[in-house]
């Protein structure tokens, strides 16, 4: 449908079977205008309820869309006189010949977007319990306020601290001092911190072959030689290892739920793993990446809880439990390391944000979390369930993968081409390939994270990628 605004008329071109939103689909369609000079400054738009008239949508649909344009300074509202195109709305950023492109170009949606359905490590967007946390980010900022300035403990504000050691004890098995917990910026940044502990640059490290991209760029922009060991139903294959590099001073693992099979370590492989280290006096880092969210029975306890876990440095976060916005993780350190990563906390990665670690301390006292992480396990295992069912035997689906279905394609596939593909179309399925190092060994798939698939956008988002993989053929 084209509206008349300005000197010409805008194409709107709305598409209620995509998954992306029709209020978005309006501000793009207006943005596109603004910003290719077909509106020109000072246009005056129509009333959102005008609009909202002529597209057949709601006037909160239109009216949603001017408010976005408005945040990004590219419509004004002048009350009675309507809302025009900004005198001097900015201009398209021009290439630039300094800054190269973002990691994973093309494969991931904008930053600050909102999030895509089958999009990975985001949590679902509509079961945030928003107004309880405002309640206890309101009163922390009340008792920060208060609070004398002094000195910042580096290593994150005791009360947090003290709760998530509470929390691990009951929820993971896993027995530590509040001393031991050292509050990072998420499981990047606990990574590093890590990584910076240990000195171990140029040295070679285990990792999960099919493993995380980003702990394996991670390691690799440190200096380490990573060594690929396979996985299968029980976990990291430990025999493996040994025989590819028994000397290497560390590894990185997800016990838990393997990223991205979802297979669990079994005992045998756990107690391997930990035997090989006390021997060899490697390190071993856990991801505990998904925490407590086990969508098939309860969670294994954490590495770091059993026999010999005093080689083991457990990492978490709040990032997919809660929010990536949080920007909160932590460290739990073995006691030969404290007083090391104590260190680099002091002089290099203090703790972030005062306020949002109180205000997550009382969101876990009050017993807020573990109800959220309840609700989300059942949230996420109906969600689950009803894409395994849409797919059908459309698509083939390998593994139940955490909180993504994992899916093969057709070996002639180009599975990062196809994403590429689909996200401008409002989808974010993660392609399979990028995990793997042995390019020989790995094989098409994507990885389709459930979080966010709302029941009102299971159908349209399938339709999307099916219809993506068949002209890909």
């Amino acid at each position: 449908m084209t509206v008349p605004i300005g000197k010409d008329p805008i194409s709107f071109d709305l598409d209620r079977s995509r998954p992306m939103p029709l209020g978005e689909q309006i501000s793009g369609a207006i943005r596109a205008a603004i910003l290719d000079k077909r509106l020109a400054p000072g246009s005056r738009l129509p009333s959102w309820q005008d609009l909202a008239t002529q597209l057949g949508v709601s006037r909160g649909t239109v009216k949603g869309a001017y408010e976005r344009l408005a945040d990004e300074a590219l419509v004004v509202s002048a009350g009675a006189a309507g809302t025009r195109v900004s005198a001097t709305p900015p201009r398209r950023a021009k290439a630039s010949t300094v800054i190269s492109e973002q990691p994973y170009s093309g494969l991931l949606p904008a930053f600050y977007s909102t999030p895509l359905p089958f999009q990975m490590g985001v949590p679902a967007q509509d079961a945030f319990p928003a107004k309880i946390w405002a309640r206890h980010r309101t009163r922390a900022v009340r008792a920060d306020a208060m609070a004398s300035v002094g000195q910042i403990d580096p290593r994150g504000h005791p009360e947090l601290r003290t709760q998530i050691a509470s929390y691990l004890a009951i929820a993971r098995g896993l027995q530590c001092d509040p001393d031991q917990v050292i509050l990072t910026a998420g499981y990047r940044n606990g990574l590093a911190m890590v990584i910076r502990a240990l000195a171990l640059g140029g040295s070679k490290v285990w990792i999960e072959e099919p493993g995380y991209p980003f702990t394996k760029k991670g390691l690799e922009l440190d200096g380490m030689e990573l060594i690929p060991v396979p996985v299968d139903g029980e976990g990291i294959d430990v025999e493996r290892g040994i025989r590819a590099c028994k000397d290497a001073p560390l590894v990185v693992v997800t016990p838990g739920q393997q990223a991205p099979t979802g297979a669990a370590m079994s005992p045998s492989r756990r107690a391997a793993l930990l035997g090989w280290a006390a021997r060899s006096g490697a390190w071993i880092i856990e991801d505990d990446y998904l925490s407590e969210l086990q969508l098939s029975g309860r969670a294994m306890p954490a590495l770091a809880s059993e026999p010999g876990g005093d080689r083991v440095i457990h990492i978490g976060s709040f990032g997919k439990t809660m929010s990536p916005a949080l920007g909160l993780g932590f460290v739990i350190a073995p006691l030969e390391l404290v007083g090391r990563l104590w260190e680099v906390a002091t002089y290099l990665q203090p703790a972030p944000n005062t306020t949002t670690q109180l205000a997550l301390a009382g969101f876990i006292a009050d017993g807020h979390y573990l109800r959220h992480l309840r609700h989300m396990k059942a949230l996420y295992s109906e969600r689950r369930d009803a894409l395994r069912k849409r797919l059908g035997d459309r698509i083939t689906v390998e593994a139940m993968s955490g909180l993504a279905v994992m899916v093969k394609l057709p070996p002639t596939i180009n599975d990062v081409a196809l994403v590429r593909s689909v996200v401008p179309q409002g989808i974010a399925p993660m392609p399979l390939s990028i995990w793997w190092s042995d390019r020989a060994k790995m094989a098409p798939g994507l990885l389709l994270g459930v979080t966010n698939l709302r029941p009102k956008i299971v159908d349209a988002a399938c339709a999307t990628l099916e219809a993506a993989i068949a002209s890909s053929n």
